[in-house]
C-alpha cells in the first residue's frame, strides 16, 4: 500500500465510517478493549482508507462496511470482521467470535440490518480520543 502512512504488518488496521456516531462508539470500544495494543484505525472517508478501498477495487463512495485488516494476510468485511475483532480482542469478548458458526449470509443480513439503522441506534455521539489513542489512528 503506497501511502505517506507507515504500515505495521504486526496490527490490525479497522476501516470504519468517520461520519457516523454508532462506529465512532464502537472504535471507542475496541479501544478500550484493547489491551495487547493490537489494533489501529482509518476512517473509510480519510486518504489512507479511500486508499485501501481503491487498490482492493472496493465501492468508494460507500461507508456502511466495516473491514478489518491485516497486511499481507487478509482483510475481513461485516460480520467476519467484527467476529474477528471479539477473538483477536480475547477473553469474554472472544464469545463473539462464534458468530462465524452462522452462515455468513445470515450473519451479515443481520449486520446490514444494523448497519441501515445505526443512526438511530447513535444518536449524536461524539468521541474525542486522548493522545496516546489519536496515535492509533491513520489519515
Amino acid at each position: 500500500m503506497e501511502n505517506s502512512a507507515k504500515i505495521e504488518n504486526s496490527k490490525y488496521y479497522v476501516f470504519y465510517d468517520g461520519d457516523c456516531g454508532f462506529c465512532n462508539h464502537w472504535v471507542q470500544w475496541i479501544l478500550i478493549n484493547d489491551k495487547q495494543d493490537q489494533f489501529l484505525f482509518s476512517a473509510l472517508q480519510s486518504d489512507f482508507g479511500q486508499h485501501f478501498l481503491n487498490e482492493r477495487g472496493l465501492e468508494r463512495k460507500q461507508f456502511n462496511t466495516l473491514y478489518l485488516w491485516k497486511p499481507n494476510e487478509f482483510y475481513l468485511i461485516k460480520s467476519e470482521a467484527v467476529a474477528k475483532i471479539a477473538k483477536i480482542l480475547g477473553g469474554k469478548f472472544a464469545l463473539l467470535s462464534y458468530l462465524n458458526i452462522l452462515p455468513r449470509f445470515f450473519s451479515d443480513k443481520i449486520y446490514d440490518k444494523i448497519a441501515e439503522n445505526r443512526a438511530k441506534l447513535a444518536g449524536e455521539k461524539c468521541f474525542l480520543p486522548n493522545e496516546k489513542e489519536r496515535a492509533k489512528f491513520i489519515g
